[in-house]
């Protein structure tokens, strides 16, 4: 004689699934490194991505990737930092945005905006509290200090990179515009 079981669920729902765990994780701050554990460390950095346009299938393939090896660390008994920031410092962003009419800045960060709430929906693990943002003043100050620290020991590169040259070629630049709107760069420096 056969049972009859009820049949179990045959589609996997998403939206149904994933906010609720996605809002569980975040109440118990799984994805928050502590500086002062106990426990062995793990760093595990992923590439940042450029925020000059829409995220895509392959930076999500990246990402899961390293959420994955993440989550197998801290299954491990590890204390992970796994942070996660925006390649947004240089020519891919502000290109991008002067193509389509826009300002560089309100460019980027609404391509970060949205890139943000995209990893959320995909319930990757990051310390969001931990984000950087390469063209806002709290990060590129520290490249810049240590730019000058090496320059001024003799130990940085004093001829012109394609880089460089490509760099110092563009028009005008928002790195450092402030919300109202300055064009003058706080990073411009005499080199004498």
């Amino acid at each position: 004689m056969l049972m009859e079981t009820k049949p179990r669920r045959s589609t996997y729902v998403p939206q149904e699934i994933e906010p609720k765990w996605q809002k569980i994780w975040v109440g118990r701050g799984v994805m928050k490194a502590s500086d002062k554990s106990p426990k062995p460390t793990y760093y595990d950095l992923v590439m940042y991505p450029y925020p000059s346009g829409d995220l895509t299938v392959g930076h999500a393939r990246n990402y899961v990737m390293g959420d994955i090896l993440a989550r197998m660390k801290r299954m491990q008994g590890f204390e992970v930092l796994h942070p996660f920031g925006w390649d947004a410092f240089g020519l891919p962003a502000e290109n991008a945005a002067m193509k389509r009419g826009v300002h560089p800045e309100t460019w980027t960060l609404e391509n970060i905006a949205k890139g943000k709430r995209e990893l959320k929906m995909l319930g990757i693990l990051y310390d969001w509290d931990r984000e950087v943002t390469t063209c806002m003043p709290d990060y590129y100050r520290w490249t810049e200090w240590l730019f000058l620290f090496f320059y001024e020991r003799g130990l940085a590169p004093t001829s012109r990179s394609w880089t460089g040259a490509a760099s110092a070629a563009a028009p005008w630049s928002w790195r450092g515009c402030s919300s109202s709107g300055s064009s003058r760069s706080p990073t411009t420096r005499s080199a004498s």
